[in-house]
């Protein structure tokens, strides 16, 4: 899969090795602009532009998630839920009475317990079904 579909296109399917590395690449060139920015440009314009990287960098992260629910056997929206409920809580925390923020976090903390575990891994569900397959031609014969 090409690098343009794998972080732009939320059709398809890909396996786990492709989202870690997709969500690493990701991750790492924000984690670059976040210490290069800084160094090169005006404070509040380098804020401004990371600001815009963050919020950029939302749709590769919800394109791999996609992918992955689906190779998973599910939707592709609930990957793209996953990362809107690890995400926005952390933007709504302003607009929320203190007394939600707690709530706000626990709900981005168990949207990433259950990303972590069902789309980083769990196996492919194509490959359960092929083992389904193959064990029940081997029951057969």
């Amino acid at each position: 899969m090409s690098p343009i579909r794998l972080f732009c296109d939320l059709d398809g399917r890909i396996g786990l090795r492709a989202f870690w590395l997709g969500s690493a690449v990701v991750a790492l060139t924000l984690f670059a602009l976040q210490r290069i920015l800084p160094q090169l440009m005006v404070p509040q314009t380098a804020r401004t532009v990371l600001a815009f990287a963050n919020a950029f960098a939302l749709f590769p992260w919800a394109a791999l998630a996609a992918k992955r629910a689906t190779d998973r056997g599910g939707s592709s929206l609930f990957g793209v839920l996953l990362v809107c409920a690890i995400v926005l809580p952390e933007y709504l925390r302003f607009y929320m009475p203190f007394g939600w923020r707690p709530s706000l976090e626990a709900i981005s903390t168990i949207a990433w317990v259950v990303a972590f575990i069902d789309l980083g891994l769990m196996p492919s569900a194509r490959d359960e079904r092929a083992e389904a397959l193959v064990a029940a031609e081997a029951g057969s014969r």
